[in-house]
């Protein structure tokens, strides 16, 4: 049986746009919300993130590793925006050890995605994360909405259908 037509336009979302909306809770409980770029890691089926230690999604994962990740297709001028292309990725964070295989992957797969970014990562206030996915309600336009298991959502990530 072939791939799901939403589980492909999932994967083309995730590989076309760079940057997404996180969304972490605070110390007292309210959703804090900010943009990271992020990569993909397709042979764990993960997401990656770079962050700096000073930022508040940080401390915030560090408290609540569950987070919540909006990844949106850009607007076109003069169409409707209400029938974009999105995915809310539900996820568990953890922070890479630094100087561990799993830190050195993500930077290998972050520094593809990001080459420029090659600086940040000699930073010592900043930490690779990892984001385990754990389901997603995708919106791939008007009509078209569906939630998503982990498994699903890890098979968008995988890069070859």
């Amino acid at each position: 049986m072939g791939e799901h037509s939403l589980t492909r336009a999932l994967r083309e979302l995730l590989l076309a746009r760079r940057t997404a909306a996180l969304g972490t809770r605070d110390e007292q409980g309210g959703v804090f919300v900010s943009m990271v770029p992020y990569a993909i890691d397709d042979q764990a089926q993960e997401l990656v993130l770079h962050v700096s230690g000073l930022a508040a999604h940080s401390g915030n994962m560090r408290r609540e590793p569950g987070v919540s990740l909006l990844v949106c297709a850009g607007e076109t001028e003069g169409e409707p925006v209400h029938a974009l292309p999105r995915v809310t990725l539900e996820a568990h964070a953890r922070f890479a050890e630094p100087g561990s295989p799993d830190a050195a992957r993500a930077r290998e797969v972050y520094l593809q995605r990001f080459p420029e970014a090659e600086m940040m990562t000699a930073l010592g206030d900043f930490r690779f994360v990892r984001l385990a996915l754990l389901g997603a309600r995708q919106v791939a336009g008007f009509g078209a909405a569906r939630s998503l298991p982990a498994e699903e959502v890890r098979r968008a990530l995988t890069l070859a259908p």
